[in-house]
């Protein structure tokens, strides 16, 4: 008789017979099932039908108007090539851990991958073993597969290695979920309701997940629990509220609460919190104002007596918040505040439980407008930060960063009287070949060589980005990715006193690097990087063989009619990345796709993109500009650009576009240009001001009218900065008056309408809160009355990034067919 068995159990752990194999952790999975990671050619089996599937609405009957047999054939041909890059993984974050045996290390990566049918990011963990055989050579062992961890928000090793927090975010009103994982199994689970607090921060930003030295305690960033609402019934008002079963009443909606703008819409304010591993006791730290919203928490060294303390950044909302997404101009400061005690570590003190009335919470950095990033010294003898003063202090949105020195006092009375050490200033104007200035977005947990005082961080320099080492006690700065290449690298994690990084260019998927020390007789250190064979970036052989007749090159364009007004810096060159093909079978150009950043204040680099890989893979060739006012070209070249956007920024990019032509490495009668936020800005300007010049346009989330943008986006002080220049961060409280609202359009795309005649595709974000989605509608709307070419796709459920998968896809497959419908 034949029998069926059912296993009822919350958890599936993979096991592997191999210690070589073997991840330092069990791989919890959800939902009861061991679900392996797909292989790329499951995407294959995506129908072009899929690049028009809402998640929700299902199937969209109808293709776009004005389709025919030959545009449809044109959909299915490029959807098929587009499922192919999209496939592609990324690697998020990676951790080494020290094999038990002290032989090698046990690698762990936290890898993503497009999952266009569930409109979501497959996450999974892939482990490998690292040993070092001989001097010069180093072999990672994989794991035959990958796992997929689902519905985990983030995970978190303790310091020694020993444990694992997994962490789930709660979904509706479910509570916050901590998982803490041994070596072998699940140790500890607890389930935090949302009276306690709400999800738990881990965006990159206000995250903040930090175990104590002990590993008994996890600090961390969390929504604030929900305020109480007023309750009504037949009678009126309610007094002492309801519960939820109590149906003949209702909750109001209480106070409006404002929130940090884009991508934050609805979020609580972030708050501190600290949960006891061993008993699952929560508590919220005490004595922070409310006016403050924290992230960024990490232990401080431990002190004399039982207390610990942590440090933590703050950004104060005392009149009102603004977006911070992307946005470093936000005043922020670094923190102190005493831990909160739990029973077992209060017994035999007289201190109150979790006061702090005789440490009230020290501003560490009173002095400096930005801190951020805290790291300290494996020692504890110091404390490093990261500091955007100069982002601050001018109000451009990200300019170019600092990086201080705190020596931290053992008196906890001093910390408020610390010196502070400016290690790496501002670099206003470097030399040709000379180190730029710090531009980095993140900072691993342990960036320290074993020296203690040597720190390994990624950072832009032109239209790269490197790997370089920072001394932070004599600030001497070194490039130890090589200065050869123009690929751009990216460190993942440090393996002792190597370096697990990633290396790429836009022809060329990633490629995991080992980096190790090499010592020369001048005693001077050079690295050594190694190639790591591996399957987390593979794609499929028609990707290879398209990426492999390509090439690419870093391009100097200089400044076109440089006046007497200019820094030196803004006067110096600025750079486009040029893509194309390697094999030019006639003197005919491939058509050309002008890629213009965002921002203004951002840059492109010379790493692989999915999407713009798949744009060259399908004819074009790229000029991706850099414009003056990017990112890692010096402060100077930055600062030119605010009060001078939509003329400076124009000009360069219409230079760049001379510059290629000049060369014969573009057609002028086979323009087309691209851009989303202010690149969207650049690119209807240049339809406006240069309108014989372009074939065809495609924008996402576009500025195009910043008098209408100022009264509805989430920074307004930007629509100011750019305009006006740094004199106009302190006005944008105030109603604009009507001259300024006269320089908002003459500074605006709008104001250029009437000369435009450039086939135009629209890719808008019904849910963008940085540039509303009626500042592309309007002048959409406006382009079609006086009769030109438009389509316009809107994306109900996406914010300024158009992030989603099946968006994504959807943008980048109508902008290949729209292009190719024009260049023909």
């Amino acid at each position: 008789m034949a029998r069926l068995y059912c296993i009822n159990t919350s958890y599936w752990c993979v096991s592997f017979k191999s210690n070589l194999f073997r991840p330092p952790f069990p791989l919890p999975i959800s939902s009861r099932r061991l679900t392996l990671l797909r292989p790329t050619s499951f995407f294959s089996r995506l129908s072009a039908s899929l690049a028009m599937y809402d998640s929700k609405s299902g199937p969209i009957k109808e293709m776009p108007l004005g389709l025919d047999a030959a545009m449809e054939e044109e959909y299915a041909s490029q959807s098929k090539l587009l499922q192919e890059f999209a496939s592609i993984s990324n690697i998020d974050k990676a951790w080494i851990f020290k094999s038990d045996g002290g032989i090698g290390s046990q690698a762990m990566f936290s890898i993503s991958q497009a999952n266009l049918l569930a409109n979501k990011r497959r996450k999974c963990i892939v482990s490998a073993h690292i040993s070092q055989e001989t001097k010069g050579t180093v072999s990672f062992q994989w794991a035959p597969f990958p796992v997929e961890m689902t519905g985990v928000s983030t995970i978190v090793p303790s310091p020694s290695g020993s444990k694992l927090l997994v962490l789930r975010n709660p979904e509706n009103e479910s509570p916050s979920k901590f998982e803490i994982w041994g070596s072998s199994q699940l140790e500890k689970e607890f389930h935090i309701p949302q009276s306690v607090h709400g999800s738990v921060y881990t965006d990159g930003w206000f995250e903040g997940v930090s175990w104590n030295s002990d590993e008994t305690l996890i600090a961390y960033v969390a929504e604030e629990p929900s305020p109480s609402k007023p309750t009504f019934n037949d009678l009126g008002y309610k007094k002492g509220g309801s519960t939820d079963k109590d149906c003949g009443s209702w909750k109001g909606q209480g106070d409006w609460e404002e929130d940090w703008g884009e991508t934050y819409a609805g979020k609580r304010q972030p708050a501190l919190f600290v949960i006891n591993i061993n008993s699952g006791e929560v508590q919220a730290v005490k004595g922070i104002e409310k006016s403050l919203s924290v992230g960024q928490v990490v232990w401080a060294p431990s002190t004399k007596g039982a207390c610990q303390y942590l440090v933590f950044v703050g950004w104060s909302s005392d009149t009102r918040k603004l977006g911070i997404k992307y946005c470093y101009n936000r005043p922020c400061a670094l923190y102190a505040v005493r831990a909160p005690l739990f029973k077992s570590e209060a017994s035999g003190l007289e201190l109150k439980d979790g006061s702090n009335e005789d440490m009230p919470v020290v501003n560490l950095t009173q002095h400096i407008s930005s801190a951020f990033f805290p790291r300290f010294s494996p020692d504890g003898n110091f404390l490093v930060f990261l500091s955007a003063r100069s982002s601050v202090d001018s109000g451009a949105h990200c300019a170019t960063d600092s990086l201080y020195r705190i020596d931290w006092p053992t008196d906890v009375k001093l910390w408020p009287s610390a010196k502070i050490v400016d290690v790496i200033p501002v670099v206003m104007c470097a030399d040709d070949g000379c180190f730029p200035g710090l531009y980095f977005s993140s900072v691993l947990s342990n960036p320290w060589l074993s020296d203690g005082c040597t720190m390994i961080i990624s950072s832009i320099w032109g239209s790269s980005q490197v790997i370089l080492s920072v001394n932070v006690l004599s600030g001497e700065v070194l490039r130890i990715s090589p200065a050869d290449s123009n690929f751009s690298w990216d460190v993942l994690t440090l393996d002792g006193n190597n370096i697990v990084a990633v290396s790429s260019s836009p022809v060329d998927v990633p490629q995991i690097k080992y980096g190790c020390i090499v010592e020369k007789a001048t005693k001077a250190a050079a690295w050594s990087w190694l190639d790591v064979s591996s399957s987390i970036f593979k794609c499929s052989e028609k990707v290879k063989s398209l990426l492999s007749s390509l090439q690419f090159s870093i391009m100097k364009i200089p400044v076109k009619d440089v006046s007497d007004g200019l820094t030196k810096g803004a006067g110096k060159p600025f750079e486009a990345i040029f893509v194309s093909s390697n094999s030019k079978e006639s003197d005919a150009c491939n058509p050309l796709i002008v890629i213009l950043h965002g921002g203004p204040h951002s840059v492109s680099i010379s790493s692989f993109s999915k999407s713009l890989a798949f744009l060259s893979s399908i004819g074009y060739n790229l000029l991706i500009v850099n414009y003056r006012g990017s990112l890692g070209f010096g402060e100077e070249a930055l600062q030119s650009l605010p009060g001078k956007v939509g003329s400076q920024d124009v000009n360069d990019v219409l230079t760049a576009i001379d510059h290629v032509i000049d060369k014969g490495l573009a057609s002028p009668s086979k323009i087309t240009v691209l851009g989303g936020s202010h690149g969207g800005f650049l690119t209807t300007h240049l339809i406006g001001q240069a309108p014989d010049k372009f074939v065809a346009a495609a924008v996402r989330n576009p500025v195009c009218n910043i008098a209408l943008m100022v009264g509805t986006t989430d920074i307004p002080d930007w629509c100011y900065v750019e305009a006006f220049g740094s004199k106009g961060k302190d006005s944008f409280t105030e109603a604009p008056p009507a001259e300024q609202l006269t320089l908002f359009h003459s500074k605006s795309p709008v104001s250029h309408l009437s000369k435009v005649k450039t086939p135009t595709l629209f890719l808008l974000g019904a849910q963008d809160l940085r540039v509303p989605v009626s500042n592309g509608l309007q002048y959409a709307r406006a382009l079609k009355e006086k009769g030109v070419v438009v389509k316009v796709i809107v994306f109900p459920n996406d914010v300024h990034g158009i992030e989603r998968p099946q968006s994504d896809f959807e943008s980048f497959l109508n902008i290949g067919v729209w292009f190719r419908k024009y260049c023909k």
